[in-house]
């Protein structure tokens, strides 16, 4: 299946609710303030954040007047504009090697798995990748990596539970930088910002990656679950107080009808959506297209 069809498969629930909400409004209704004040709730209804759906409608309202805008189409097709446009200044991030990606993120978002599916994704662009099983806190975390090891067939650096994760990390770079490996994968333990102790822990982390390897491309990836909506916008702030998050690692895209979160994110912290997962199998994490993703949204 090519990645436009993965796409648009999995945000088939978000275009659903929305494309019908917005069919309804346009097909009766002339350009007036009960237009723009229901045409916000619609994109409230999808996740895209109030401040972020009034901005938007806002510049909407602006360009209808000036352009003289009246069909349905002329309005779906300027709302996409102005959308794209927002996304035209974020830069992307183009992964340069030797890489070092450290997987961050809240307990149950999908971190593991979605470690087992870069590991594959990387395999498949020809690279050489170690995973290293940083999640040292949770039961079983270190096994549940193990066996996306052996099914992506992938090295794995991992010590007992409840060892030392920086100790950990430290072993994969020594490993990495003796077999010239392209990518190591981190993992880490899912935390909230509440447990200082495991947040202090990706501060060392972070502090024995710069002092180890300062050669290598460093990146962290904030897991996100797409269907906890706006939830997802307090977890980047919680983590940003402690590591800088690089980008978006967006998850369970293809189960919910919140898919908008993605033009909050954007427009609240200016971070791009790195990977997007599009499905269970463990081919279903892409590079993230925003303006694939935005032509599928309408």
């Amino acid at each position: 299946m090519g990645l436009f069809k993965k796409i648009g498969n999995a945000l088939r629930k978000t275009r659903e609710a929305f494309a019908r909400k917005l069919d309804s409004l346009l097909s009766h209704g002339e350009l007036n303030d009960d237009f723009y004040d229901d045409l916000i709730d619609i994109l409230i209804s999808c996740d895209i954040g109030v401040n972020t759906s009034m901005e938007i409608v806002d510049n909407l309202r602006i360009r209808a007047r000036k352009n003289k805008l009246r069909n349905a189409e002329d309005v779906r097709n300027e709302l996409k504009s102005i959308i794209k446009e927002d996304f035209s200044a974020l830069e992307e991030i183009e992964i340069k090697y030797p890489a070092i990606i450290t997987i961050v993120g809240v307990n149950g978002v999908g971190k593991t798995t979605t470690l087992g599916k870069l590991a594959k994704y990387f395999k498949r662009e020809k690279k050489e990748v170690t995973l290293v099983a940083g999640d040292t806190f949770r039961a079983a975390a270190s096994n549940q990596l193990n066996e996306w090891a052996e099914r992506t067939r992938t090295r794995i650096i991992k010590h007992s539970e409840g060892a030392d994760a920086a100790a950990v990390v430290y072993d994969g770079i020594s490993s990495a930088k003796a077999r010239g490996t392209d990518v190591l994968l981190v993992d880490t333990a899912g935390r909230l910002h509440t447990k200082t102790n495991l947040m202090e822990e990706l501060k060392k982390i972070d502090k024995v990656i710069n002092r180890e390897y300062p050669e290598a491309n460093k990146y962290t990836f904030i897991v996100l679950d797409a269907t906890t909506g706006q939830n997802a916008l307090n977890q980047i702030s919680a983590f940003n107080e402690f590591v800088n998050i690089d980008g978006i690692v967006l998850t369970k895209l293809d189960g919910t009808a919140k898919g908008g979160v993605v033009i909050a994110i954007e427009k609240e912290y200016h971070l791009p959506v790195t990977f997007v997962g599009v499905g269970e199998g463990e081919d279903d994490l892409e590079k993230f297209d925003y303006n694939e993703f935005i032509d599928n949204l309408f």
